[in-house]
C-alpha cells in the first residue's frame, strides 16, 4: 500500500506561482510513476503531467506545457509540480497518484491517489 498526502494548494492571482507536494508513506516511490491530475467542478478528471520512476522523464498536457514542471525526490519519496503563469482556468482539485510502471500513462489508471489540494486562480 501507499499512501499520499498533498499539499501546498490555495489561493493565487492570475499570473502567480504555486507548488504542490505529493509525500508518500508505505512504499518507497522510487519505482512508481507519478501523475498529476486535477479536477475542476462539473468536469472530468484531466490528465496534467507525470514524471517515471527516476525523474529523468516528463510528459505534460498541452495545456500546461511549458508553465507547469514536475520533479521528485525519492530519497524523501516526495513528488512536487511547480506551477507557474497560473490561469483561471487552472482552477481545480490536484491529484497526485501512483502506478508500478516504467511507462509515463496520462490516464487515470493509476493504482493509488491522495486526497487532492485545491487550487483557485483569481482573475
Amino acid at each position: 500500500q501507499v499512501q499520499l498526502v498533498e499539499s501546498g494548494g490555495g489561493l493565487v492571482q492570475a499570473g502567480g506561482s504555486l507548488r504542490l507536494s505529493c509525500a508518500a508513506s508505505g512504499r518507497t516511490l522510487s519505482i512508481y510513476a507519478m501523475g498529476w491530475f486535477r479536477q475542476a467542478p462539473g468536469k472530468e478528471r484531466e490528465f496534467v503531467g507525470v514524471i517515471n520512476w527516476n525523474g529523468r522523464t516528463t510528459n505534460y498536457a498541452d495545456s500546461v506545457k511549458g508553465r507547469f514542471t514536475i520533479s521528485r525526490d525519492n530519497a524523501k519519496n516526495t513528488v512536487y509540480l511547480q506551477m507557474n503563469s497560473l490561469k483561471p482556468e487552472d482552477t481545480a482539485v490536484y491529484y497526485c497518484a501512483a502506478r508500478r510502471t516504467v511507462l509515463l500513462p496520462t490516464t487515470p489508471q493509476y493504482d493509488y491517489w491522495g486526497q487532492g489540494t485545491q487550487v483557485t486562480v483569481s482573475s
